[in-house]
């Protein structure tokens, strides 16, 4: 079985399509489409609009999306090799 290379999951998101959306007073939306179409959407809201930091949100979406990004090509990998 393949296993899943960092440096794969950072090209996949390097030649994506990355969207930023403040939703309210504090909440971030991130959308990354990927390559072949396939979107992934992640939210981060806090509190207290006053706490609201729009670069946390997106590093928070950003890490949370790149996560998925590794499962799915986990699952990729595994259902390729049947």
């Amino acid at each position: 079985m393949k296993k899943v290379l960092e440096s794969e999951v950072e090209k996949i998101i390097d030649t994506s399509l990355i969207q930023f959306q403040t939703m309210g007073l504090k909440t971030t939306v991130v959308t990354l489409t990927l390559p072949n179409g396939f979107e992934i959407t992640e939210s981060a809201a806090c509190v207290n609009p006053t706490d609201y930091d729009v670069q946390i949100g997106k590093e928070i979406c950003l890490r949370r999306i790149k996560d998925k990004i590794w499962e799915l090509e986990g699952y990729r990998n595994h259902s390729e090799k049947e």
